[in-house]
């Protein structure tokens, strides 16, 4: 007997206290039981930041695990506009190792005067990735063209991941496919009109507290929200909703390796 269909949200910020107090955290984590989320990947986006989602993704107490049983992951990575945060050396402890280095990649939205530098630590961030043989979580906008150009310098290395939160065109989603990149899909795709990837390459993530998806669009948003991402899809692709998320839930943990965790 096959077992019920459950939902990831690849990507989210629950740890960021600055959008989530401590008891909004636990609401939401009882909140993702409702709806049938049962892993989170906490997304680090500087170095302080990254160890934040450390410590909350952290093996906690026996009680609190009966009472949140959502399995929580974490990434460290250092965002393309942070680039100029400082940066020390990174030792990850065997308990509790992240499960893939990002958000890292390019960041044109804002200009171009920082290219080198964010070129520089996309670089940096690549090569601690090939050294800890992680998958990567990837965040380009507006810079697909040198984001190529620097992943070609990289060709002999094995380098696998997801572009988070994509939001460009055909041309580029074709090239990250042949790249064999997941793609990542939240709540953006509910009211925007975006190439969609096959379901065998899509994780689903919500980027919460960002991009609340339709119906809740302009909410702050949060893990549990994942749900409405997947029934968009479902409904988008004519599926069912249990084959969305057996699909995509198997494409997370095939990509970050999420096996039980205690």
């Amino acid at each position: 007997m096959s077992q019920p269909a459950y939902l990831i949200d690849s990507h989210c910020h629950l740890h960021d206290l600055d959008f989530y107090m401590p008891e909004v955290q636990v609401q939401a984590l009882a909140a993702c039981a409702e709806k049938q989320v049962e892993k989170l990947i906490c997304i680090g986006t500087d170095h302080e930041d990254s160890f934040k989602a450390a410590e909350f993704a952290a093996p906690k107490t026996a009680e609190f695990a009966i009472q949140n049983p959502v399995k929580l992951f974490w990434s460290y990575g250092i965002h393309p506009n942070e680039f100029d945060k400082p940066r020390k050396d990174v030792q990850f402890e065997h308990n509790n190792r992240p499960v893939a280095i990002g958000e890292v990649g390019l960041d044109y939205h804002y200009g171009e005067n920082d290219k080198l530098d964010q070129a520089r630590l996309l670089e940096e961030m690549l090569d601690l990735a090939i050294c800890e043989d992680l998958p990567l979580i990837f965040h380009v906008r507006e810079a697909f063209d040198d984001f190529f150009a620097i992943l070609d310098n990289f060709s002999t290395a094995k380098i696998r991941g997801v572009v988070h939160s994509f939001s460009d065109n055909k041309k580029n989603l074709r090239k990250s496919l042949e790249r064999d990149f997941y793609i990542g899909v939240n709540g953006l795709a509910t009211y925007s009109t975006l190439p969609m990837p096959p379901i065998e390459r899509i994780l689903l993530e919500t980027d919460a507290p960002f991009l609340a998806p339709v119906p809740l669009r302009g909410q702050t948003n949060q893990p549990a929200n994942v749900y409405y991402v997947a029934k968009w899809l479902s409904e988008k692709l004519g599926l069912d909703f249990d084959e969305v998320a057996r699909i995509t839930t198997e494409n997370s943990e095939s990509l970050f390796n999420l096996g039980t965790k205690k």
